[in-house]
């Protein structure tokens, strides 16, 4: 039996390939994409489509994103479905770009693709007229003419922005090798970058231009005279902002320009009047007295020096230590105290005092609650020294109540500091009673009152609250044999009475009766 040939084609191969392909028809070629009893291997693939292989062993283009080079070729481009049939189903309008690594920004987002993916950009021969979104690579070059002629960098974005080419939007002088500063910032390009007549494209010069000295592009007015060295005296702000004028040495003289003297200009000191040699000696000569003469004596009139220096007015040399020489020595918190609170008032430094006393700087807080004896002429001194206003040194035995134990760890406050009844704090220094229940509490509801007082000392001291000077034996009841071991709360009972609980130390009876039955 003869079996035609077609049929045995139809038992071998599942389909025609598509007409990519179809020069691989036949038994003879079918090793060329398959591997013997194994589907098809991606290398057979890439043997051939060479255009995928080199930018994917670069891990570049679409084919070398994780999602797609880890996949078989077959799974997106199968074949033997006839030759008409789409090996590649490409969506030009919904495409991400993005996923090709080529980024589509500012204008190139505006584009059609076939302006880019077109024959005439792709540098494979081999594909050259058979694919048009393969083979591109992302050289500005590639696509637009280089209208610096190769003079600068291949990456035309080091400049350039993707919106427009002019201006260079990402181009910065400051990277160049010559930092535009002062007046040349605001110098046009095109007077440094000029045309070069000789290029066909009429290139303009951004390399090769001389600018290691000034006279590279600027006249030199002096004719050599003072050298090449043009910045030793002037500086790009202004040529006619001098640094040193005609170079001259100014610290060769008699006196040296220091501080804020180096940017007085000469004409401010070598005047018409002053002449080419002015006087010098003393800062009067030059600078009026802002001090209108409190510094000047009969004898002397002193000069600036003596607290300014030449690095500005405003600051001063005059220490703490010639501050102490003076009639008034700096001490404690008035070496914090800065010389504005003492010598500004009303926008004018002044420094002589008619009266060195407390009350020329500091208010009376205390008003008249102290007594003239304690508190002489408002001298604060008395009572207060100057490390710390609430360091107390007086000596409070001179008003007859002399502080011992808890007394002598009181603040003042909680004596003399009285809260009236509008809440406003009022200072008590005279008048006050000296007996105890004036501050503390008769716990005792008078048991012990003597002539209108009570004197706890009788029994307390000044160190705590116990008895301790306390003896039985004075009472009216001599403790003596088995009573000196009964415990106080046996016989002095707690009473309460209003509320309030206190003992009962005035018991009355002191018959036998009256305890024991």
């Amino acid at each position: 039996m003869m079996v035609g040939s077609g049929s045995i084609k139809a038992q071998i191969s599942p389909g025609d390939l598509t007409n990519a392909h179809k020069d691989l028809e036949g038994i003879s070629n079918c090793t060329k994409c398959h591997e013997l009893g194994k589907a098809v291997l991606n290398s057979k693939c890439l043997d051939c489509h060479t255009e995928i292989a080199d930018p994917l062993s670069q891990n570049k283009g679409y084919h070398a994103l994780s999602t797609v080079k880890n996949k078989n070729c077959f799974e997106c481009h199968s074949e033997h479905h006839g030759r008409n049939f789409e090996i590649v189903r490409f969506d030009e309008k919904n495409f991400e770009h993005d996923l090709t690594g080529f980024y589509l920004r500012g204008k190139h987002s505006k584009i059609k693709c076939r302006d880019c993916h077109k024959s005439e950009f792709i540098m494979n021969e081999q594909i050259k007229n058979s694919a048009n979104f393969v083979g591109l690579i992302g050289d500005c070059a590639l696509c637009h003419q280089d209208v610096h002629e190769n003079t600068l960098s291949s990456s035309c974005e080091n400049c350039h922005g993707f919106d427009s080419f002019k201006p260079a939007q990402n181009f910065s002088h400051d990277n160049s090798n010559f930092k535009l500063t002062g007046k040349h910032e605001n110098v046009d390009c095109v007077r440094c970058h000029t045309t070069d007549q000789d290029k066909k494209l009429n290139l303009t010069k951004f390399t090769g231009i001389k600018f290691n000295e000034c006279s590279d592009c600027h006249a030199d007015v002096h004719k050599n005279r003072f050298g090449q060295n043009c910045s030793s005296c002037h500086v790009t702000n202004s040529f006619k902002q001098i640094k040193n004028r005609n170079s001259f040495a100014h610290e060769k003289t008699n006196y040296p320009l220091l501080g804020k003297h180096k940017l007085v200009k000469c004409d401010d000191c070598h005047t018409p009047k002053r002449g080419l040699k002015p006087a010098y000696t003393n800062c009067f000569d030059c600078h009026k007295d802002y001090h209108k003469g409190e510094f000047t004596t009969a004898a002397l009139k002193r000069d600036c020096d003596e607290c300014h220096t030449v690095q500005g007015f405003e600051s001063t040399q005059f220490s703490i230590n010639e501050h102490n020489r003076t009639k008034f020595s700096l001490l404690g918190a008035h070496l914090a105290v800065p010389c504005s609170d003492c010598h500004l008032k009303n926008n004018s430094w002044f420094f002589r005092f008619s009266d060195l006393k407390c009350i020329q700087c500091h208010n009376n807080v205390h008003g008249n609650s102290i007594n003239e004896k304690f508190m002489p002429e408002n001298n604060c001194e008395a009572c207060h020294v100057s490390a710390t206003w609430n360091t107390i040194s007086f000596e409070h035995v001179k008003t007859g109540f002399e502080l011992l134990g808890k007394h002598n760890e009181t603040f003042c406050r909680e004596c003399h500091f009285v809260e009236k009844d509008d809440g406003q704090v009022i200072h008590v220094f005279q008048g006050l009673n000296k007996s105890c229940e004036n501050c503390h509490i008769d716990i005792h509801r008078g048991q012990f009152v003597k002539n209108g007082e009570v004197n706890c000392l009788e029994c307390h001291t000044n160190d705590n609250w116990n008895p301790t000077k306390f003896n039985h034996d004075n009472a009216k009841f001599k403790l003596d044999g088995s009573h000196r071991k009964v415990e106080c709360a046996k016989c002095h009972t707690n009473i309460i009475e209003d509320d309030q609980t206190y003992v009962n130390y005035k018991i009355g009876k002191t018959e036998c009766a009256a305890c024991h039955s």
